[in-house]
């Protein structure tokens, strides 16, 4: 392609609505063209690598006996009822009714949809498993959309959904997709980790989220060098402290006038205890698939401990937007409960959900349910129990890892990726069932896998790019190569450039002419900016057949031969182009 001829406006500045280099680099490469917030769209050369992204996606998922079809984003209202996430799924759904005022969604996920598919079209067992995926553009309405493709409102993905006679099945359903998708962002130029998950608002048993690391990402994993743990902090186990012994005796509650005191830190310090001793209340209201409020729950965690919120809207089993912190005088006025001074001993009609920790520690320090006042020496059992104990806290950084001891590290990355096994979630709420051998209804047993494709591209230029602009691995370059004609007016220049034009085309290397009318030092600018791994400088040695020959990723650059340079191309981009 000619880029006198291409639709392409790169950007000097850096834009002001951009804070993070993905970003920054997609808008000013003009790959990307925002509409409004959280909405963009592509431009030819972030087309090209999208589709690039897309071809990995497609083999690879191919390669492990898949089968592509393409359904509208565009969903009934029905099919999300039955399986019961109509509610579930809360105001990131994008909802919208007809003419006639029957209601659909803007498809965020397609496991409904894809359900419904199999149980119209299977009956028997001799048609399992199956494998179906899909790569189509996916709609949810976030709160706050920001950092270009990494959090929109519109993006493209990848789902696919396994269908299996049973949970053996699954599991190898479920390998065979992990594999597949190692072997994705692999080729697609991506350091990443495979990590436990949340199942969210997916649900199913078990998930990995795979994480390209990245320190501008918004998932925050917890990882163990000394084992293979790795976990969302959101899904990551934690090791509750050694519970005390026989030997340590429960002393006599003691109330204790504590003026002023309604921090941790401040209640520890004024009772002179450290605050692993003391109890922290966290105080919230539910609401109901109409919004009306559903009640209050107090969790409590060990004082020094940071409550995890997912556990916690997992142990009551509710959707996450379905669940706010409390107004605490209104709470107080049903439950007990007083800001600040909130203690598990006395509260009354609210759910008590304890950390699984505080069960086996003696005589702590909590509120008194009462303005001013603690109570010391409270303890689970004798003074108060928990309608739910389960864990509650977040893993951090040094605290035991929940499988082999060692302290545990943190990384941030973007997630790019995830598996889930769904069971029989979606075929018992949606009557998805076959024939077994004796003729008797079986559910049929799902998983189901999706890949970000947008949020790929935006992984990718985060990990690979520096002061100059982005550094494309060659499996999603939106071209190999860029000869960079320093003169378009020198004759022998022009039929040089045009000379390893056509022959790196024959070999079929993607190929950018720059023959635009601009200075080197711009048209030199532009190739760094834009990223194509290999860059060819036709110049003032053109007639002796001489050319400088660049990688994109390297400082270095060297004259070559004009055979040389196409050769040495050609070679790196079949060496390269498949990410292997």
């Amino acid at each position: 392609m000619r880029l006198s001829k291409m639709h392409i406006k790169t950007l000097r500045e850096v834009p002001n609505e951009a804070e993070i280099a993905s970003h920054i680099l997609l808008l000013r490469t003009g790959m990307i063209r925002k509409l409004v917030s959280g909405v963009y769209g592509f431009m030819p050369l972030g087309w090209r690598s999208i589709r690039k992204i897309e071809d990995i996606v497609r083999q690879e998922m191919d390669a492990k006996g898949a089968q592509e079809i393409h359904m509208s984003a565009l969903q009934p209202a029905e099919l999300w009822q039955e399986s019961g996430r109509w509610f579930a799924y809360g105001p990131e759904m994008w909802r919208v009714k007809d003419r006639n005022q029957r209601e659909f969604c803007l498809g965020p996920t397609h496991e409904e949809v894809f359900t419904d598919i199999i149980r119209n079209d299977v009956t028997s067992h001799r048609q399992l498993p199956m494998n179906l995926y899909q790569i189509q553009t996916k709609y949810r309405d976030e709160a706050r959309p920001r950092f270009g493709l990494m959090r929109s409102r519109e993006f493209i993905m990848k789902d696919a959904y396994s269908f299996d006679k049973d949970f053996q099945g699954l599991d190898k359903s479920y390998d065979d997709m992990y594999e597949a998708y190692e072997r994705v962002f692999t080729r697609c130029g991506l350091k990443f980790r495979p990590v436990e998950a949340d199942t969210g608002a997916i649900g199913g048993s078990n998930s990995h989220e795979f994480t390209a690391l990245s320190e501008v990402g918004e998932s925050e994993i917890a990882y163990c060098d000394h084992c293979d743990m790795a976990a969302t902090v959101e899904r990551a186990e934690c090791v509750d402290a050694a519970a005390d012994g026989d030997d340590v005796a429960m002393l006599e509650m003691e109330e204790v006038f504590t003026p002023g005191t309604k921090t941790i830190e401040e209640v520890a310090n004024f009772l002179d205890l450290p605050q692993e001793k003391t109890i922290k209340a966290l105080l919230f209201v539910t609401y109901d698939e109409e919004g009306k409020q559903n009640g209050y729950v107090a969790a409590f965690i060990r004082g020094d401990r940071e409550l995890n919120m997912v556990k916690l809207v997992n142990a009551l089993n509710i959707p996450e937007h379905s669940i706010e912190f409390a107004d605490e005088e209104k709470m107080g006025a049903v439950t007990g409960a007083v800001g600040g001074f909130t203690g598990p001993v006395g509260l009354h009609d609210c759910k008590i959900v304890v950390d699984s920790e505080l069960v086996g520690l003696k005589n702590l320090a909590a509120g008194a349910c009462k303005k001013d006042h603690h109570i010391k020496n409270v303890n689970y059992g004798r003074d108060y129990k928990g309608d739910i104990v389960c864990d509650l806290k977040t893993l951090k950084v040094g605290d035991p890892c929940p499988v082999c001891g060692a302290p545990v590290q943190h990384a941030r990355g973007i997630e790019v990726g995830q598996v889930f096994k769904l069971g029989t979630k979606y075929s018992a709420a949606m009557n998805a069932t076959y024939k077994d051998e004796n003729q008797k209804d079986q559910l049929i047993v799902m998983g189901c896998y999706g890949i970000g494709v947008t949020r790929t591209l935006s992984a990718v230029v985060e990990q690979h790019h520096d002061e100059d602009g982005i550094i494309w691995p060659v499996s999603v370059a939106p071209y190999h190569a860029i000869i960079s004609l320093v003169n378009i007016k020198d004759e022998e220049q022009v039929a040089a450039a045009e000379r390893i034009y056509e022959e790196l085309q024959r070999a079929g290397v993607e190929v950018l002419l720059d023959d635009r009318n601009e200075r080197p030092g711009v048209k030199f600018k532009d190739a760094d900016l834009l990223g194509i791994p290999v860059r060819i400088t036709v110049g003032k040695r053109a007639p002796e057949g001489v050319v400088e020959y660049k990688l994109r990723r390297e400082a270095e650059k060297s004259e070559k031969t004009i055979e040389e340079a196409i050769a040495d191309c050609i070679a790196l981009v079949n060496a390269e182009r498949y990410g292997m």
